[in-house]
């Protein structure tokens, strides 16, 4: 990939970016390294070609395979939350998509651990870390339900497609004082709900912050 391609030019040039960081600071995005890792990273290369102009408007987007990229805002929004408490040493993610999540995570914390069920998504995926030189991001094609315990336990845990109830073994990765940030529900009835696993108990505390409307997520393995 070269210099001009992640550049951009036109639709997808810096100024156009800065029109999308002034956009989530109206929204309330106030973390100044989140805003700084949108600044730089360039989300048209997560899109097909012909949506690439599209790439910097707060919106969802789709991917294929009846996905999407998520809206600006609320990757930064649920970023800006799981960041909320401090720095975070080791952080998964489930439904790895596009690879726009994973990307923005592994510019701000340690080592990100992400999973997807669509295998074509995740090649693609896979190829835009190497273009970008992100080395701290793990990725296998994995069903999301049941995390990746492999490498438990999370300090953070993050989920881009919305279950109809949380997961017990995502619960039980997190480290103590770990925090889940999760869209939980049916259909357009979807809230983003923040849980935190108190100290080293199996004690969580949980909060509705949100509403918001993610694709479901889904069990098993495509191929």
């Amino acid at each position: 990939m070269n210099s001009i391609e992640l550049a951009g030019i036109g639709m997808t040039s810096q100024r156009t970016r800065e029109r999308l960081i002034q956009r989530l600071r109206d929204q309330g995005i106030t973390n100044q390294r989140i805003l700084d890792v949108f600044r730089i990273t360039p989300r048209h290369i997560f899109l097909d070609e012909a949506l690439s102009h599209r790439a910097y408007e707060d919106t969802a987007l789709p991917i294929g395979f009846s996905q999407t990229l998520s809206q600006p805002y609320i990757v930064a929004r649920m970023t800006e939350i799981l960041l909320a408490g401090g720095p975070l040493k080791k952080v998964l993610e489930i439904g790895t998509g596009s690879g726009f999540q994973a990307t923005i995570l592994a510019q701000l914390v340690e080592q990100v651990y992400s999973v997807e069920r669509i295998e074509p998504l995740l090649i693609k995926a896979k190829e835009r870390f190497r273009k970008l030189a992100l080395r701290n991001i793990t990725a296998e094609l994995s069903d999301g339900s049941f995390g990746w315990q492999k490498h438990a336990p999370y300090d953070g845990i993050i989920t881009t497609a919305a279950p109809h109830a949380i997961p017990d073994g995502l619960l039980h990765q997190l480290a103590p004082n770990g925090i889940l940030v999760i869209p939980v529900g049916d259909g357009d009835q979807q809230d983003l709900r923040v849980v935190r696993r108190i100290d080293d108990t199996s004690e969580f505390e949980e909060e509705v912050v949100e509403k918001v409307k993610f694709v479901p997520l889904l069990g098993g393995i495509s191929r």
